[in-house]
Protein backbone atom coordinates (compact mmCIF):
# COMPACT_ATOMS: atom_id res chain seq x y z
CA UNK A 1 0.00 0.00 0.00
CA UNK A 2 1.80 3.11 -1.28
CA UNK A 3 1.46 6.47 0.47
CA UNK A 4 2.04 10.04 -0.71
CA UNK A 5 2.69 12.42 2.18
CA UNK A 6 1.98 16.10 1.57
CA UNK A 7 3.84 18.13 4.17
CA UNK A 8 6.66 17.20 6.50
CA UNK A 9 6.44 19.68 9.35
CA UNK A 10 5.75 18.81 12.98
CA UNK A 11 2.88 16.42 12.20
CA UNK A 12 4.33 15.05 8.97
CA UNK A 13 7.59 14.11 10.65
CA UNK A 14 5.71 12.27 13.40
CA UNK A 15 3.72 10.39 10.74
CA UNK A 16 6.98 9.27 9.11
CA UNK A 17 8.42 8.15 12.46
CA UNK A 18 5.29 6.19 13.40
CA UNK A 19 5.21 4.52 9.99
CA UNK A 20 8.83 3.45 10.54
CA UNK A 21 8.56 2.40 14.20
CA UNK A 22 5.29 0.53 13.85
CA UNK A 23 5.82 -0.85 10.36
CA UNK A 24 5.37 -4.53 11.25
CA UNK A 25 2.32 -3.96 13.45
CA UNK A 26 0.67 -1.73 10.86
CA UNK A 27 1.28 -4.32 8.13
CA UNK A 28 -0.26 -7.02 10.32
CA UNK A 29 -3.33 -4.90 11.07
CA UNK A 30 -3.88 -3.98 7.45
CA UNK A 31 -2.79 -7.17 5.70
CA UNK A 32 -0.14 -5.42 3.58
CA UNK A 33 2.90 -3.25 4.28
CA UNK A 34 2.74 0.54 4.07
CA UNK A 35 5.39 2.21 1.97
CA UNK A 36 6.08 5.92 1.44
CA UNK A 37 6.08 6.62 -2.29
CA UNK A 38 7.09 10.26 -1.85
CA UNK A 39 6.97 13.29 0.42
CA UNK A 40 6.02 16.69 -0.98
CA UNK A 41 7.61 19.68 0.76
CA UNK A 42 8.07 23.38 0.03
CA UNK A 43 11.86 23.36 0.50
CA UNK A 44 14.11 20.39 -0.17
CA UNK A 45 17.09 21.64 1.83
CA UNK A 46 15.37 22.09 5.18
CA UNK A 47 16.94 20.27 8.13
CA UNK A 48 14.59 17.52 9.30
CA UNK A 49 16.91 15.89 11.78
CA UNK A 50 17.38 12.13 11.77
CA UNK A 51 14.10 11.37 10.03
CA UNK A 52 14.14 7.66 9.04
CA UNK A 53 13.42 8.16 5.35
CA UNK A 54 15.38 8.12 2.11
CA UNK A 55 16.13 11.75 1.10
CA UNK A 56 15.40 10.79 -2.50
CA UNK A 57 11.70 10.53 -1.61
CA UNK A 58 11.39 14.28 -1.07
CA UNK A 59 9.95 16.40 -3.88
CA UNK A 60 8.54 19.87 -4.39
CA UNK A 61 6.11 18.60 -7.05
CA UNK A 62 3.08 17.71 -4.93
CA UNK A 63 0.71 17.43 -7.89
CA UNK A 64 3.09 15.18 -9.78
CA UNK A 65 3.38 12.92 -6.74
CA UNK A 66 -0.39 12.73 -6.37
CA UNK A 67 -0.86 11.76 -10.03
CA UNK A 68 1.53 8.83 -9.88
CA UNK A 69 -0.14 5.51 -10.67
CA UNK A 70 1.64 3.72 -7.81
CA UNK A 71 0.11 5.98 -5.11
CA UNK A 72 -2.88 4.47 -3.28
CA UNK A 73 -3.38 6.86 -0.36
CA UNK A 74 -2.65 10.58 -0.07
CA UNK A 75 -1.96 12.00 3.41
CA UNK A 76 -2.28 15.80 3.66
CA UNK A 77 -0.84 17.65 6.67
CA UNK A 78 0.06 20.94 4.96
CA UNK A 79 -3.01 22.91 6.07
CA UNK A 80 -4.64 25.97 4.54
CA UNK A 81 -7.11 26.22 1.70
CA UNK A 82 -4.95 26.42 -1.42
CA UNK A 83 -3.10 24.61 -2.88
CA UNK A 84 -4.34 21.82 -0.59
CA UNK A 85 -7.87 21.92 -2.04
CA UNK A 86 -6.65 21.43 -5.61
CA UNK A 87 -4.34 18.60 -4.60
CA UNK A 88 -6.98 16.68 -2.68
CA UNK A 89 -9.70 17.11 -5.28
CA UNK A 90 -7.27 15.80 -7.91
CA UNK A 91 -6.40 12.79 -5.75
CA UNK A 92 -10.00 11.94 -4.91
CA UNK A 93 -11.22 12.24 -8.47
CA UNK A 94 -8.46 9.88 -9.51
CA UNK A 95 -9.84 7.26 -7.12
CA UNK A 96 -7.17 7.59 -4.44
CA UNK A 97 -8.11 7.62 -0.79
CA UNK A 98 -7.30 10.74 1.21
CA UNK A 99 -6.45 11.22 4.87
CA UNK A 100 -6.29 14.87 5.95
CA UNK A 101 -5.91 16.90 9.13
CA UNK A 102 -7.01 20.09 7.37
CA UNK A 103 -9.87 21.49 9.44
CA UNK A 104 -9.86 24.85 7.67
CA UNK A 105 -10.34 23.27 4.25
CA UNK A 106 -13.03 20.86 5.44
CA UNK A 107 -14.98 23.71 7.05
CA UNK A 108 -14.49 26.00 4.05
CA UNK A 109 -15.22 23.55 1.23
CA UNK A 110 -15.84 20.05 2.53
CA UNK A 111 -18.60 19.73 -0.06
CA UNK A 112 -16.07 19.77 -2.92
CA UNK A 113 -13.98 17.10 -1.23
CA UNK A 114 -16.94 14.81 -0.54
CA UNK A 115 -18.21 15.22 -4.10
CA UNK A 116 -14.76 14.39 -5.49
CA UNK A 117 -14.58 11.31 -3.26
CA UNK A 118 -17.98 10.14 -4.50
CA UNK A 119 -16.90 10.73 -8.10
CA UNK A 120 -13.63 8.81 -7.79
CA UNK A 121 -14.80 6.08 -5.43
CA UNK A 122 -12.11 6.58 -2.77
CA UNK A 123 -12.34 7.27 0.94
CA UNK A 124 -12.07 10.66 2.65
CA UNK A 125 -11.06 10.42 6.32
CA UNK A 126 -10.24 13.33 8.62
CA UNK A 127 -10.21 12.22 12.25
CA UNK A 128 -7.15 14.37 12.96
CA UNK A 129 -8.93 17.58 11.91
CA UNK A 130 -10.74 17.92 15.25
CA UNK A 131 -9.38 17.27 18.76
CA UNK A 132 -6.09 15.65 17.74
CA UNK A 133 -5.73 12.12 19.04
CA UNK A 134 -9.20 11.97 20.61
CA UNK A 135 -11.35 9.36 18.80
CA UNK A 136 -14.31 11.63 18.14
CA UNK A 137 -15.30 11.98 14.49
CA UNK A 138 -15.57 8.29 13.75
CA UNK A 139 -17.87 7.69 16.74
CA UNK A 140 -20.06 10.53 15.45
CA UNK A 141 -19.91 9.25 11.88
CA UNK A 142 -20.26 5.53 12.61
CA UNK A 143 -20.81 4.43 16.22
CA UNK A 144 -23.67 6.87 16.90
CA UNK A 145 -25.36 6.57 13.51
CA UNK A 146 -28.13 4.56 15.10
CA UNK A 147 -28.90 7.32 17.57
CA UNK A 148 -30.14 10.90 17.44
CA UNK A 149 -27.60 13.45 18.62
CA UNK A 150 -29.17 16.56 20.11
CA UNK A 151 -26.23 18.63 21.28
CA UNK A 152 -22.45 18.74 21.06
CA UNK A 153 -20.55 21.03 23.43
CA UNK A 154 -16.80 21.11 23.33
CA UNK A 155 -13.47 22.64 24.23
CA UNK A 156 -11.62 22.12 20.96
CA UNK A 157 -8.76 24.61 21.08
CA UNK A 158 -5.87 23.90 23.43
CA UNK A 159 -4.32 27.36 23.26
CA UNK A 160 -7.41 29.19 24.50
CA UNK A 161 -8.10 26.54 27.11
CA UNK A 162 -4.58 26.95 28.48
CA UNK A 163 -5.00 30.74 28.61
CA UNK A 164 -8.39 30.64 30.34
CA UNK A 165 -7.23 27.91 32.74
CA UNK A 166 -4.21 30.05 33.68
CA UNK A 167 -6.41 33.09 34.22
CA UNK A 168 -8.71 31.03 36.45
CA UNK A 169 -5.86 29.55 38.48
CA UNK A 170 -3.70 32.66 38.98
CA UNK A 171 -5.94 35.68 38.47
CA UNK A 172 -3.77 36.82 35.56
CA UNK A 173 -5.14 39.01 32.78
CA UNK A 174 -5.49 37.87 29.19
CA UNK A 175 -2.25 39.45 27.95
CA UNK A 176 -0.21 37.91 30.76
CA UNK A 177 -1.71 34.44 30.23
CA UNK A 178 -1.16 34.69 26.46
CA UNK A 179 2.49 35.58 27.04
CA UNK A 180 2.92 32.49 29.21
CA UNK A 181 1.21 30.31 26.59
CA UNK A 182 3.58 31.66 23.93
CA UNK A 183 6.67 31.04 26.07
CA UNK A 184 5.60 27.44 26.68
CA UNK A 185 4.88 26.81 23.02
CA UNK A 186 1.10 26.52 23.35
CA UNK A 187 0.45 29.68 21.31
CA UNK A 188 1.80 30.58 17.87
CA UNK A 189 3.74 33.78 17.25
CA UNK A 190 0.52 35.01 15.62
CA UNK A 191 -2.23 33.56 17.85
CA UNK A 192 -5.13 35.15 15.96
CA UNK A 193 -6.64 31.91 14.64
CA UNK A 194 -6.81 30.55 18.18
CA UNK A 195 -7.70 33.52 20.39
CA UNK A 196 -10.26 34.96 17.94
CA UNK A 197 -12.03 31.60 17.63
CA UNK A 198 -11.34 30.82 13.95
CA UNK A 199 -9.76 27.45 14.72
CA UNK A 200 -12.60 26.40 17.01
CA UNK A 201 -15.23 27.60 14.52
CA UNK A 202 -13.81 25.39 11.76
CA UNK A 203 -13.94 22.41 14.11
CA UNK A 204 -17.48 23.30 15.19
CA UNK A 205 -18.60 23.23 11.56
CA UNK A 206 -17.15 19.74 11.10
CA UNK A 207 -18.74 18.45 14.31
CA UNK A 208 -22.16 19.87 13.44
CA UNK A 209 -22.04 18.43 9.94
CA UNK A 210 -21.40 14.93 11.26
CA UNK A 211 -23.72 15.12 14.28
CA UNK A 212 -26.75 16.48 12.44
CA UNK A 213 -26.30 15.06 8.90
CA UNK A 214 -26.31 18.58 7.53
CA UNK A 215 -23.75 20.55 5.56
CA UNK A 216 -22.40 23.24 7.88
CA UNK A 217 -19.57 25.51 6.78
CA UNK A 218 -17.33 27.92 8.63
CA UNK A 219 -19.49 30.84 7.47
CA UNK A 220 -22.49 29.31 9.28
CA UNK A 221 -20.77 29.41 12.67
CA UNK A 222 -21.21 32.39 14.96
CA UNK A 223 -17.72 33.17 16.25
CA UNK A 224 -16.35 35.21 19.15
CA UNK A 225 -12.86 34.99 20.65
CA UNK A 226 -11.48 35.38 24.17
CA UNK A 227 -9.50 38.61 23.82
CA UNK A 228 -12.13 40.59 25.73
CA UNK A 229 -12.26 38.22 28.71
CA UNK A 230 -10.82 40.00 31.73
CA UNK A 231 -9.53 38.99 35.14
CA UNK A 232 -12.66 40.63 36.57
CA UNK A 233 -14.83 38.33 34.43
CA UNK A 234 -12.95 35.31 35.74
CA UNK A 235 -13.37 36.52 39.34
CA UNK A 236 -17.09 37.09 38.78
CA UNK A 237 -17.42 33.57 37.36
CA UNK A 238 -15.65 32.18 40.41
CA UNK A 239 -18.06 34.05 42.68
CA UNK A 240 -20.90 32.23 40.90
CA UNK A 241 -19.21 28.84 41.22
CA UNK A 242 -18.33 28.90 37.52
CA UNK A 243 -15.33 28.99 35.24
CA UNK A 244 -14.93 30.47 31.75
CA UNK A 245 -14.22 28.32 28.69
CA UNK A 246 -14.20 28.93 24.95
CA UNK A 247 -16.98 26.59 23.89
CA UNK A 248 -18.12 25.28 20.56
CA UNK A 249 -21.82 24.52 20.78
CA UNK A 250 -23.87 22.75 18.12
CA UNK A 251 -27.48 22.01 18.98
CA UNK A 252 -30.75 20.99 17.44
CA UNK A 253 -33.63 23.37 17.88
CA UNK A 254 -36.90 24.60 16.44
CA UNK A 255 -37.26 27.95 14.71
CA UNK A 256 -40.23 30.31 15.25
CA UNK A 257 -42.06 28.57 12.37
CA UNK A 258 -41.77 25.20 14.09
CA UNK A 259 -39.15 23.75 11.71
CA UNK A 260 -36.25 21.72 13.04
CA UNK A 261 -32.95 23.58 12.73
CA UNK A 262 -29.42 23.58 14.08
CA UNK A 263 -27.46 26.37 15.71
CA UNK A 264 -23.66 26.40 15.70
CA UNK A 265 -21.63 28.88 17.70
CA UNK A 266 -18.22 29.47 19.27
CA UNK A 267 -17.79 31.95 22.12
CA UNK A 268 -16.49 32.23 25.67
CA UNK A 269 -19.02 31.24 28.29
CA UNK A 270 -19.35 30.67 32.00
CA UNK A 271 -20.08 27.07 32.97
CA UNK A 272 -20.72 25.65 36.46
CA UNK A 273 -17.73 23.93 38.04
CA UNK A 274 -19.93 20.84 38.36
CA UNK A 275 -20.10 20.52 34.55
CA UNK A 276 -17.79 17.81 33.11
CA UNK A 277 -16.09 20.37 30.85
CA UNK A 278 -15.20 22.71 33.73
CA UNK A 279 -12.37 20.48 34.97
CA UNK A 280 -10.68 20.29 31.55
CA UNK A 281 -7.50 22.26 32.11
CA UNK A 282 -4.18 23.09 30.51
CA UNK A 283 -4.14 22.55 26.73
CA UNK A 284 -6.44 19.52 26.79
CA UNK A 285 -9.59 19.17 24.68
CA UNK A 286 -12.91 17.58 25.56
CA UNK A 287 -16.22 17.18 23.79
CA UNK A 288 -19.54 16.49 25.52
CA UNK A 289 -22.16 14.73 23.37
CA UNK A 290 -25.83 14.38 24.29
CA UNK A 291 -27.91 11.80 22.41
CA UNK A 292 -31.36 10.29 22.81
CA UNK A 293 -30.42 6.68 23.52
CA UNK A 294 -26.74 6.88 24.46
CA UNK A 295 -27.33 9.76 26.85
CA UNK A 296 -24.30 11.85 27.80
CA UNK A 297 -20.89 10.94 26.42
CA UNK A 298 -17.53 12.59 27.10
CA UNK A 299 -14.44 12.47 24.84
CA UNK A 300 -11.24 13.77 26.45
CA UNK A 301 -7.55 13.95 25.61
CA UNK A 302 -4.76 15.89 23.94
CA UNK A 303 -6.18 17.94 21.13
CA UNK A 304 -3.00 19.05 19.39
CA UNK A 305 0.68 18.33 18.97
CA UNK A 306 2.71 16.34 16.48
CA UNK A 307 2.45 12.87 18.03
CA UNK A 308 -1.25 12.98 19.04
CA UNK A 309 -2.28 14.31 15.62
CA UNK A 310 -0.10 11.75 13.83
CA UNK A 311 -1.77 9.02 15.89
CA UNK A 312 -5.15 10.05 14.50
CA UNK A 313 -3.73 10.26 10.98
CA UNK A 314 -2.33 6.72 11.19
CA UNK A 315 -5.65 5.42 12.50
CA UNK A 316 -7.32 6.77 9.37
CA UNK A 317 -4.57 5.36 7.14
CA UNK A 318 -5.18 1.88 8.56
CA UNK A 319 -8.92 2.21 7.91
CA UNK A 320 -8.64 3.40 4.30
CA UNK A 321 -5.88 0.88 3.52
CA UNK A 322 -8.06 -1.98 4.76
CA UNK A 323 -10.93 -0.72 2.63
CA UNK A 324 -8.75 -0.58 -0.49
CA UNK A 325 -7.49 -4.12 0.04
CA UNK A 326 -11.07 -5.32 0.51
CA UNK A 327 -12.26 -3.43 -2.56
CA UNK A 328 -14.82 -1.39 -0.59
CA UNK A 329 -15.19 2.21 0.53
CA UNK A 330 -16.58 3.74 3.68
CA UNK A 331 -20.02 5.28 3.82
CA UNK A 332 -20.08 8.58 1.97
CA UNK A 333 -21.07 11.96 3.39
CA UNK A 334 -24.36 11.88 5.26
CA UNK A 335 -26.18 15.16 4.66
CA UNK A 336 -29.70 13.85 4.16
CA UNK A 337 -31.24 15.92 6.97
CA UNK A 338 -30.32 19.22 5.30
CA UNK A 339 -31.41 21.25 8.32
CA UNK A 340 -31.34 25.04 8.16
CA UNK A 341 -28.75 26.77 10.33
CA UNK A 342 -30.43 29.24 12.67
CA UNK A 343 -29.00 32.75 13.02
CA UNK A 344 -27.31 33.53 16.31
CA UNK A 345 -30.13 35.89 17.26
CA UNK A 346 -32.49 32.91 17.60
CA UNK A 347 -30.12 30.85 19.74
CA UNK A 348 -31.36 30.42 23.31
CA UNK A 349 -28.78 31.52 25.86
CA UNK A 350 -28.34 33.00 29.31
CA UNK A 351 -26.36 36.17 29.97
CA UNK A 352 -24.13 37.43 32.76
CA UNK A 353 -24.10 41.26 32.60
CA UNK A 354 -21.96 43.53 34.79
CA UNK A 355 -22.92 47.20 34.98
CA UNK A 356 -21.42 50.27 36.61
CA UNK A 357 -24.40 52.40 37.58
CA UNK A 358 -25.22 55.55 39.49
CA UNK A 359 -25.70 54.78 43.16
CA UNK A 360 -29.10 56.31 43.75
CA UNK A 361 -32.69 55.18 44.39
CA UNK A 362 -34.64 53.71 41.47
CA UNK A 363 -31.64 52.48 39.50
CA UNK A 364 -32.38 48.78 39.99
CA UNK A 365 -36.01 49.28 38.99
CA UNK A 366 -34.98 51.16 35.85
CA UNK A 367 -32.51 48.46 34.86
CA UNK A 368 -35.05 45.71 35.55
CA UNK A 369 -37.54 47.58 33.38
CA UNK A 370 -35.18 47.38 30.39
CA UNK A 371 -34.95 43.60 30.76
CA UNK A 372 -38.73 43.36 31.05
CA UNK A 373 -39.31 45.42 27.89
CA UNK A 374 -37.32 42.85 25.92
CA UNK A 375 -39.02 39.86 27.58
CA UNK A 376 -35.81 38.77 29.30
CA UNK A 377 -36.34 37.30 32.74
CA UNK A 378 -33.78 38.05 35.45
CA UNK A 379 -32.58 35.05 37.46
CA UNK A 380 -30.27 36.75 39.99
CA UNK A 381 -29.01 40.23 40.85
CA UNK A 382 -25.90 41.00 42.88
CA UNK A 383 -25.14 44.55 43.95
CA UNK A 384 -21.89 45.92 45.32
CA UNK A 385 -20.02 49.14 46.07
CA UNK A 386 -23.16 50.85 47.37
CA UNK A 387 -23.51 53.65 49.89
CA UNK A 388 -21.46 56.30 48.11
CA UNK A 389 -18.24 54.28 47.85
CA UNK A 390 -16.28 54.02 44.63
CA UNK A 391 -17.38 51.39 42.12
CA UNK A 392 -15.41 49.57 39.44
CA UNK A 393 -14.79 52.86 37.65
CA UNK A 394 -13.24 54.38 40.76
CA UNK A 395 -15.76 57.25 40.85
CA UNK A 396 -17.61 58.12 44.05
CA UNK A 397 -21.33 57.54 43.84
CA UNK A 398 -21.08 54.56 41.50
CA UNK A 399 -22.35 51.05 42.21
CA UNK A 400 -21.95 47.70 40.49
CA UNK A 401 -24.80 45.48 39.40
CA UNK A 402 -24.22 41.90 38.25
CA UNK A 403 -27.27 40.37 36.58
CA UNK A 404 -27.72 36.79 35.39
CA UNK A 405 -30.69 36.10 33.15
CA UNK A 406 -32.85 33.11 32.43
CA UNK A 407 -32.76 31.59 28.94
CA UNK A 408 -33.90 33.94 26.19
CA UNK A 409 -33.20 34.48 22.47
CA UNK A 410 -29.75 35.94 21.98
CA UNK A 411 -31.18 38.82 19.95
CA UNK A 412 -33.38 39.87 22.88
CA UNK A 413 -30.43 39.76 25.23
CA UNK A 414 -28.29 41.80 22.84
CA UNK A 415 -31.04 44.39 22.44
CA UNK A 416 -31.33 44.61 26.22
CA UNK A 417 -27.62 45.32 26.57
CA UNK A 418 -27.77 47.94 23.81
CA UNK A 419 -30.57 49.79 25.58
CA UNK A 420 -28.74 49.59 28.91
CA UNK A 421 -25.73 51.29 27.32
CA UNK A 422 -27.95 54.24 26.43
CA UNK A 423 -29.30 54.88 29.94
CA UNK A 424 -27.88 57.92 31.73
CA UNK A 425 -27.83 55.96 34.99
CA UNK A 426 -25.53 53.32 33.45
CA UNK A 427 -21.94 54.54 33.52
CA UNK A 428 -20.73 51.53 31.53
CA UNK A 429 -21.51 47.93 30.66
CA UNK A 430 -18.29 46.42 31.92
CA UNK A 431 -18.84 42.81 30.91
CA UNK A 432 -21.23 40.64 28.92
CA UNK A 433 -20.77 36.88 28.91
CA UNK A 434 -23.04 33.98 28.08
CA UNK A 435 -23.78 31.32 30.68
CA UNK A 436 -24.06 27.67 29.61
CA UNK A 437 -24.64 24.34 31.28
CA UNK A 438 -26.86 25.51 34.12
CA UNK A 439 -30.55 25.43 34.86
Amino acid sequence: MRLALLGCGTVGQEVVRLLHEQASDLAARIGAPLEIAGIAVRRLGRDRGDLPVDPALFTTDALGLIKRDDVDVVIEVVGGIEPARGWLVEALRAGKSVVTANKALLAEDGVALHEAAAEGGGDLYYEASVAGAIPLLRPLRESLHGDRINRVTGIVNGTTNFILSAMDATGAGFAEALEEATELGYAEADPTADVEGFDAAAKAAILASLAFHTRVGAADVHREGITEVTAADVASAQAMGCTIKLLCIAARGVDPAGRETVSVRVHPAMIPRSHPLASVGDAFNAVFVEADAAGQLMFYGRGAGGAPTASAVLGDVVAVARNRLAGVRAASESAYADLAVRPMGEALTRYHVSLDVADRPGVLAAVAGVFARHDVSIATVRQGSAGGSTGATGRAGDAELVIVTHVAPDAALAATVDELRGLDIVRSVTSVLRVEGGA
